[in-house]
């Protein structure tokens, strides 16, 4: 059996989770999110407590046992609190602005990049070089972060680029001149 999976939700109080046909719903403050599970997995679920129950008792199933036990977590982590990841550019010249809901960069192309912000999702900008994308889906919000990082990853050799607040760039020494 999966040791994640055996573990017990604690639910809020502000926080509803249905589950019908197989179909996890959870409504909170900040909104709602659902999740279809496979056959084989089951909830149980109490006024505080929620159980994800493995039925077959199937070794397939014990990964996916654990998966779903972790997604329905962040499921109600992110309709309670939401999550949201930061964002830092590095660079002369380098910046973004927020126009609408849309994020403008000036990444040294010979064009501005323009990134639309999906359904859910937020951007704040805090000065010309930091962002924070903002959302109550984990995977979409950590998604959305990594196509924003893709469009200038971290150059080696300066560091210029986008990159993860706190995030290690390790550098290479340029070119060594012989004598």
């Amino acid at each position: 059996m999966s040791r994640i999976g055996k573990k017990l939700i604690k639910k809020d109080k502000n926080v509803q989770v249905s589950f019908d046909n197989s179909i996890v719903n959870v409504q909170g403050v900040k909104g709602s999110l659902s999740l279809s599970l496979c056959e084989g997995i089951s909830l149980a679920i109490s006024e505080e407590i929620i159980e994800v129950v493995n039925l077959n008792q199937d070794k397939s199933l014990d990964a996916k046992h654990g998966l779903y036990r972790a997604l329905i977590v962040n499921m109600i982590q992110g309709v309670s609190f939401g999550f949201h990841e930061d964002l830092e550019i590095i660079g002369v010249g380098y910046k973004v602005l927020l126009q609408g809901k849309s994020l403008v960069f000036s990444l040294g192309f010979s064009h501005p990049v323009v990134v639309e912000p999906p359904l859910g999702i937020s951007f704040v900008v805090e000065g010309q070089n930091k962002i924070k994308v903002l959302g109550i889906d984990k995977e979409v919000v950590g998604q959305v972060a990594s196509n924003i990082r893709s469009l200038k990853a971290p150059d080696a050799y300066k560091g210029k680029g986008i990159k993860y607040m706190g995030e290690f760039i390790k550098k290479k020494q340029g070119k060594s001149v012989k004598k």
